[in-house]
């Protein structure tokens, strides 16, 4: 029996086929490594997934910039038509197409940006992955799943079922 607080599970189709329960090989502790290890490992992992965000913010930047530049040259347009043309063009010979920063563009930026602190980041966290437990990845997040989940209820599985 189950309360309004607690939503009853419906099968559709034939059963699930029967799910390992624990992380699958990929996600379990090596053998010889201690928590604190696995601790560590992941909080490297941690701020590169904030890396990976600012990286996504950087290119959003990037497309916006762009985006806005370029609406930049349409909002000029329109001001010649309405006869202001002087004044367009003056705007036009300042800002459109000025670097946003010394020297650059936004791709330039974004390419500094790649080649130089995320390309670096996402390498020494994959070495210190490969150094202390095994390459594997996302070690401490799975004990983490497998502290929090409720074990046997449907939607807290340790891993998706199997495909086939």
């Amino acid at each position: 029996m189950s309360d309004a607080s607690t939503p009853t599970p419906t099968r559709t189709g034939t059963a699930p086929a029967e799910v390992p329960d624990g992380p699958d090989a990929a996600h379990r502790v090596p053998d010889g490594v201690d928590d604190a290890t696995v601790a560590a490992v992941g909080m490297l992992t941690a701020a590169l997934e904030v890396v990976e965000e600012a990286r996504g913010m950087l290119y959003g930047f990037h497309r916006m910039t762009g985006r806005a530049d370029n609406d930049l040259v349409a909002a000029l347009d329109e001001l010649e038509k309405v006869g202001q043309g002087e004044l367009a063009a003056r705007i036009r010979e300042d800002l459109a197409g000025r670097n946003v920063l010394s020297h650059r563009w936004t791709f330039q930026v974004v390419e500094d940006y790649d080649d130089g602190y995320w390309s670096r980041f996402r390498d020494w966290e994959r070495t210190v992955r490969e150094s202390l437990v095994e390459g594997r990845r996302h070690v401490y997040e799975a004990q983490l799943k497998e502290q929090n989940r409720t074990h046997g209820r449907p939607g807290h599985e340790a891993r998706p079922a199997p495909q086939g």
